[in-house]
């Protein structure tokens, strides 16, 4: 079996292993193993009045197996709202398969992020392998923009829209509440198991959003990437040890005069080494950089570095 078809084959399989959970009465989270780059959750809540997405996913092939997966549940039913938790595309680019007559729902900052978009033009270099397969030719961004709260019901559901108030993973992560059901749908505020990233946030912002978030008192966390949370302390306490663990490596840095990429090079991961995409140590070190410094952050050097890093482009899956 030749690579090509060898990855073809690895992709499938992984497909396969995507589920949709059952997580309370009407509410199912979309998991999609590993979680790595490009490999998002999303969830779905099914109500008297139709259904809500959280989130959609990165390719049409992706986006087309979730949304048959919701078909499953809740036959025909109309998917009414769809919301993003943020800008990235693996939550987004989705958007451009859902029914004419969903209403998108995201944060000012995810709509002008999607409005910017260079992935889909083919604006960027090949920063992973292989290149994401999107089969997506334009975004669909939110026409409903949540500022910091904004609640939709759907029949017995209410779901509670509520951004942190601050940079974080993006400027515009919102988070989706159901109060009733003790769920939280938490996008890229947390990654369970698998490296973090802030690039376009906030290192402050991030643990800042630790608090916040442990605040809900969720019974179910579904997080943007990776299995569902049902002890929510020790996965913020990971966090808040990863971003201090940040902020500590790019403090020493800058005091030796060391670019990001050196900071990276010479840090030692210790127990977040393990973590899949350790390589966002670099990402996460330029927006440190760019915070303590007050400068704007360059995203394409900073993924190059990335890349230099890795010893070549990131591996993705998608």
């Amino acid at each position: 079996m030749d690579t090509h078809t060898d990855e073809a084959a690895r992709v499938g399989a992984a497909l396969d292993e995507a589920a949709l959970v059952e997580i309370a009465d009407g509410v199912h989270a979309w998991v999609q193993p590993d979680g790595t780059w490009w490999i998002n959750n999303a969830g779905v809540v099914h109500g008297r009045d139709g259904v809500a997405l959280i989130d959609t996913c990165a390719t049409r092939r992706r986006t087309e197996r979730f949304l048959a997966a919701v078909r499953a549940v809740a036959g025909a039913a109309t998917i009414r709202y769809a919301v993003n938790t943020h800008l990235h595309g693996d939550h987004c680019y989705g958007n451009a398969l859902l029914p004419a007559e969903t209403t998108v729902i995201g944060h000012a900052k995810t709509r002008e992020g999607l409005l910017d978009d260079i992935l889909l033009a083919g604006g960027a270099p090949p920063i992973w392998a292989p290149m994401p397969d999107f089969g997506v030719a334009a975004v669909r961004p939110p026409t409903v923009i949540v500022g910091d709260k904004l609640t939709v019901h759907l029949g017995e559901h209410r779901v509670e829209l509520a951004h942190p108030g601050h940079p974080a993973h993006t400027e515009g992560d919102v988070v989706a509440w159901l109060p009733d059901s003790g769920v939280l749908f938490a996008g890229d505020l947390l990654f369970h198991g698998i490296t973090p990233m802030v690039l376009m946030g906030s290192i402050d912002g991030a643990l800042r959003s630790l608090d916040w978030l442990a605040a809900f008192e969720a019974e179910v966390v579904v997080p943007g990437h990776g299995p569902l949370i049902h002890d929510l302390a020790p996965v913020l306490a990971a966090h808040e040890r990863y971003y201090r663990f940040v902020k500590a490596t790019a403090e020493a840095a800058m005091m030796e005069d060391k670019t990001p990429l050196r900071a990276a090079t010479s840090a030692d991961l210790g127990e977040f080494a393990a973590w899949p995409d350790a390589e966002r140590i670099v990402l996460n070190l330029h927006r440190a950089y760019a915070e303590a410094r007050g400068a704007t952050i360059d995203i394409i050097a900073a993924m190059t570095d990335a890349v230099t890093w890795n010893g070549g482009p990131l591996h993705c899956s998608v």
